[in-house]
């Protein structure tokens, strides 16, 4: 684990000339199913979890971000089943995506350490709409032209897990066919993920987990986010994260029941975007549907 931590940061040296175009989340560690499929279903219940994120409250036209993701086990959690909803807003663009994710667990001991692999299929719909801008020019070619664009995408992920260690890489958009109405066209990216995390037990009442998520995408800066958690008598989760030359934050989640839990995570900028705003709030809530069989249930760390 040492090695891998000291691999993650050894990559950082990237210069920038382009902005990264998929949403972020200070809780990519509750939501992993947004940008990797290999997650379906390795959570051994049916899992529903939501997401709502508010970025640079205070400036109009701040980005703001809802997320929705079903997934399950099906065939003896041999197999995973999932599917995800996106509607990512920012000034005159919004973006709508839904996908349909597959992932197949293949055992490999006896103490639960899997091998996943994952593939996604979907649709996105970028939409301009200049309606509500003040425009100089109505002439204009990128205001007359401004367009709605479809997409097809195809993502691959590959996970490998046990109760207290996971590490994961995905492509969310491995292949993609994009069909426009006129001569504009949206660009679309390709964003590569790598994440892992481990759980460390302190003593009887505290468990650390240390997690980290690299995004890269070709032509912009390599982004970071480090998050390290405290869980506090297997019910609240307490937490700090570092978002690499971007942002600092804080977070916390309670388990309401074992089928429910809530948390709130607030990070701040710390670049040259931080005057004349109130930060990043966002909120997640998860629901499990556990069998009522097991008089226990100890928790799922991922």
């Amino acid at each position: 684990m040492k090695r891998i931590i000291l691999f993650l940061f050894s990559v950082l040296q990237i210069s920038s000339i382009i902005a990264q175009q998929e949403a972020q989340h200070s809780f990519y560690f509750f939501n992993p199913l947004e940008f990797n499929p290999a997650y379906a279903g390795s959570r051994e219940y049916l899992n529903v979890t939501a997401v709502n994120r508010a970025q640079w409250l205070g400036w109009d036209g701040a980005p703001k971000t809802s997320f929705l993701s079903v997934q399950s086990p099906v065939a003896r959690q041999k197999i995973g089943l999932g599917a995800t909803l996106l509607l990512d807003q920012i000034g005159a663009r919004s973006r709508l995506y839904a996908k349909g994710n597959f992932a197949y667990h293949l055992p490999l001991n006896d103490d639960g350490l899997r091998l996943s692999f994952g593939l996604s299929m979907g649709i996105q719909q970028d939409r301009l709409n200049f309606s509500n801008l003040l425009v100089s020019d109505q002439t204009d070619p990128n205001y007359v032209n401004a367009n709605n664009s479809l997409s097809t995408l195809v993502g691959s992920g590959i996970y490998l897990h046990a109760e207290k260690f996971y590490i994961g890489a995905s492509v969310p958009k491995t292949v993609q066919l994009t069909q426009q109405n006129n001569t504009q066209t949206i660009q679309l990216a390709q964003h590569f993920y790598l994440m892992s995390g481990f759980v460390k037990p302190i003593n009887s009442v505290i468990d650390l987990k240390p997690s980290v998520l690299l995004k890269y995408v070709e032509h912009a800066p390599l982004t970071i986010d480090l998050n390290v958690s405290a869980f506090f008598y297997k019910q609240v989760w307490l937490g700090a994260l570092y978002r690499m030359n971007e942002a600092i934050g804080i977070n916390t989640a309670y388990q309401l029941s074992d089928r429910f839990m809530l948390g709130y995570a607030f990070d701040y900028p710390i670049n040259g975007m931080r005057t004349q705003q109130w930060g990043n709030h966002e909120l997640v809530l998860t629901l499990e549907f556990k069998s009522k069989k097991r008089a226990f249930i100890s928790p799922r760390y991922f």
